[in-house]
C-alpha cells in the first residue's frame, strides 16, 4: 500500500481530482472478479487493491489508469454487504441505484470529466440523514413509512460531487436520545449492531453501524452524527477515524434532530485522508471553501511536513477509563514524543459544570427542534404523538421499552425560557474557555484524551455502561475533534481524540494525519464471538 501522507492529501484537495480520462481497458478483469469474491479478506475481491487499507487517492489512481472502475468498486462492497454484514447486522439497506450511480461515475472518468476525489467512491449514510429515494427512519417505527420529500443538503453535495450512495446504516434510535438506560447501536427498524472485533460487544452510538460498517470495510466512507460523542465514541470503539466538525461547517438541515446547538454531521473513515476528503465535500461554502482548506492544510505541511517535530500536544489522561487504556494513553505519547512533539498532561477546567449543564439544555433543545422536523414527515406531528407512538407499538420496547428522555424533553421549559438562555449561555461560555484555555495556557497545538474505554457486552437489561467525558468540550463549544486508533484493550480498539480550536478543521486533520502514521494501530477485525472470562464487561 502506498504510504498515507499529507502532501498527497493536500494535492487531492487543492486540485479537486485525482481522475484523468484513461480508457479502461484493463478493468474488465477488476469486474469479474468483484462479481465472485471471496469475502475473508478485503485484498481478495479486486486484484491488487486491498479495501482494508487502500485511500480514496489511491482509488482514483488505480481509476486514472484504467485497472479499476467504480463499478467493480461498488460491486466489491455490495458483496461485502452481503457476505460480511449479517455478522454485525449494521446496514439497514443498499441503494438499488448504487450500481447505476457507478456506472455514470464510470462514464465521466472515459471522458475526463470527473467531478472530484469522491466521483465513484462508494459511500454510506447514517440513517437519520434525509434521502428522497431511501427510507429514513433514526432507527424508528414511526418514521419507517415515505421517504423524505428531498435530500439533506450534504447528500446533495455528495450527489453533485459523483459519490455513491451505497445505502443506510443502523444507528441508535433517535440517535441515543430516548432513554435513560439505551442499548447503543440497537433500534427498532434494524435490530442489534455488533462489534467487528468481538461480537458480543458493543459498537457504542449513535453512529453505531456507520463505524461497524466502516470497520468491517463494506464501504470505503461513511457518514455520521453528532450532539455529543456520537461520531467519535463509534470510531474509537470500532477502530477507525471519526471527524466532529466545527459547528456549522456542515448543513445541519435534512437530518434528524437532537439540538441545533450542538449537532453536526461528519465524516468517518478507516484513515484520515479520506475522512478530510468528504469533509472537503460536506462542508459548505462550495468550492471556495475546499480550496481554503486545502491552503490552510498546505501551510501547516509546509512548516512540519507528514512529521509531528515542534507540535505541543496536551494529554488529559481521564484515569476514570481504567488503568488499561491509561496504558494505552502512556503508549500513544511515548510514540508522539519519540516522533519529535512535546506532551504534557493537561486537565481541561469547568467539567463538572458542563455536565451539570449540558443534559437540561438538550432537553429543551430537543423538545424544540424535533417537533420541527416532524413536521415535514408522515407519521407522528410532534414529540407528544411520538411518545404515544412507542407506547401503542410493542416492537419499540423489545430491547428497552423506557422513552424517560422523551417524556422529560416534552415537560422541558422552552427554548425562550429565560433560565434555559442563561443555561445555554453558560455552556457556551465555560465550554470554549475549556478548550481555548488550555490551549493557550500550554501553548497546545490539540488536545489528546483517550476516545473510548473497551467496548462493553451488548445487554438490552442493563443497557449502556459509558461514562465517556473526552467528547463533551468539542461537542458543547462546537469545535472539531477527531478520533484515530491508538491501541487496543484485549482485542478491542481505544482512539485518541484530538481536539482543536474553532474552525481549526484543516489543522487538526492534518495533525490527526500525521499522528495516524506515527502510531500505526489499526488493525483488521477478527469477528470473535467474545472474549471470554477474564476481560472488562
Amino acid at each position: 500500500m502506498v504510504k498515507r501522507s499529507i502532501a498527497t492529501l493536500i494535492a487531492v484537495l487543492a486540485t479537486g481530482s485525482l481522475a484523468t480520462g484513461v480508457p479502461h481497458s484493463r478493468a474488465e478483469a477488476a469486474e469479474a472478479a468483484a462479481d465472485s469474491p471471496s469475502p475473508a479478506a478485503g485484498s481478495s475481491l479486486l486484484p491488487g487493491i486491498d479495501l482494508d487499507t487502500v485511500t480514496i487517492p489511491e482509488l482514483q489512481t488505480h481509476m486514472a489508469d484504467g485497472s479499476l472502475t467504480s463499478s467493480a468498486l461498488t460491486r466489491a462492497y455490495l458483496q461485502r454487504i452481503r457476505t460480511v454484514d449479517p455478522k454485525i447486522n449494521s446496514v439497514l439497506r443498499t441503494d438499488p441505484t448504487a450500481l447505476r450511480q457507478a456506472a455514470a461515475s464510470d462514464a465521466r472518468h472515459r471522458r475526463g470529466d470527473t467531478l472530484g476525489p469522491l466521483d465513484g467512491i462508494p459511500v454510506l449514510l447514517k440513517d437519520n440523514v434525509d434521502t428522497r429515494d431511501l427510507p429514513t427512519t433514526a432507527g424508528s417505527l414511526a418514521l419507517a413509512g415515505s421517504p423524505p420529500a428531498t435530500d439533506a443538503p450534504l447528500v446533495t453535495r455528495l450527489r453533485k460531487a459523483g459519490a455513491v450512495i451505497l445505502g443506510k446504516t443502523n444507528l441508535s434510535e433517535w440517535a441515543n436520545f430516548r432513554s435513560t438506560k439505551p442499548t447503543s447501536g440497537w433500534s427498532a427498524v434494524g435490530g442489534q449492531t455488533h462489534n467487528p472485533y468481538v461480537l458480543d460487544r458493543n459498537p457504542c452510538g449513535s453512529s453505531a453501524g456507520s463505524a461497524a460498517a466502516l470497520a468491517a470495510s463494506l464501504s470505503q466512507v461513511a457518514i455520521g452524527t453528532e450532539t455529543d460523542g456520537s461520531i467519535v465514541c463509534p470510531a474509537g470503539m470500532n477502530g477507525v477515524v471519526g471527524h466532529k466538525p466545527s459547528l456549522g461547517l456542515v448543513s445541519g438541515a435534512g437530518v434528524v434532530p437532537i439540538s441545533a446547538e450542538q449537532d453536526t454531521a461528519g465524516p468517518m473513515a478507516r484513515n484520515v485522508t479520506d475522512a478530510a476528503l468528504t469533509l472537503a465535500v460536506l462542508s459548505g461554502g462550495g468550492a471556495g471553501r475546499r480550496q481554503d482548506t486545502a491552503r490552510a492544510l498546505a501551510d501547516v505541511a509546509q512548516q512540519h511536513p507528514g512529521t509531528l517535530r515542534g507540535k505541543r500536544i496536551g494529554l488529559w489522561r481521564l484515569p476514570s477509563l481504567g488503568s488499561e487504556v491509561d496504558a494505552v494513553m502512556s503508549r500513544t505519547a511515548a510514540k508522539l514524543r519519540k516522533a519529535g512533539a512535546e506532551v504534557v498532561e493537561v486537565t481541561p477546567p469547568y467539567q463538572q459544570r458542563l455536565a451539570e449543564l449540558e443534559f437540561p439544555a438538550l432537553l429543551s433543545e430537543f423538545h424544540r427542534d424535533i417537533d420541527a422536523y416532524l413536521a415535514t414527515r408522515k407519521g407522528p406531528r410532534n414529540l407528544a404523538e411520538l411518545i404515544e407512538f412507542n407506547r401503542t407499538h410493542p416492537a419499540e420496547q423489545t430491547c428497552f421499552a423506557g422513552q424517560e428522555l422523551f417524556e422529560q424533553a416534552l415537560a422541558a421549559p422552552p427554548t425562550t425560557d429565560p433560565k434555559y438562555r442563561a443555561m445555554r449561555a453558560e455552556l457556551k461560555d465555560l465550554s470554549r474557555r475549556s478548550i481555548d484555555e488550555t490551549l493557550t495556557a500550554h501553548h497546545l497545538d490539540a488536545i489528546a484524551a483517550p476516545t473510548n474505554p473497551p467496548a462493553w457486552t451488548t445487554d438490552c437489561a442493563r443497557g449502556d455502561n459509558d461514562v465517556i467525558p473526552s467528547s463533551t468540550p468539542a461537542a458543547v463549544a462546537g469545535y472539531p475533534s477527531l478520533s484515530v486508533p491508538a491501541g487496543t484493550v484485549h482485542e478491542l480498539p481505544v482512539g485518541v481524540l484530538l481536539t482543536a480550536g474553532n474552525h481549526q478543521d484543516a489543522k487538526l486533520l492534518a495533525l490527526g494525519a500525521a499522528v495516524e502514521q506515527r502510531l500505526n494501530a489499526w488493525r483488521a477485525p477478527r469477528y470473535l464471538p467474545s472474549l471470554g472470562t477474564g476481560a472488562s464487561q
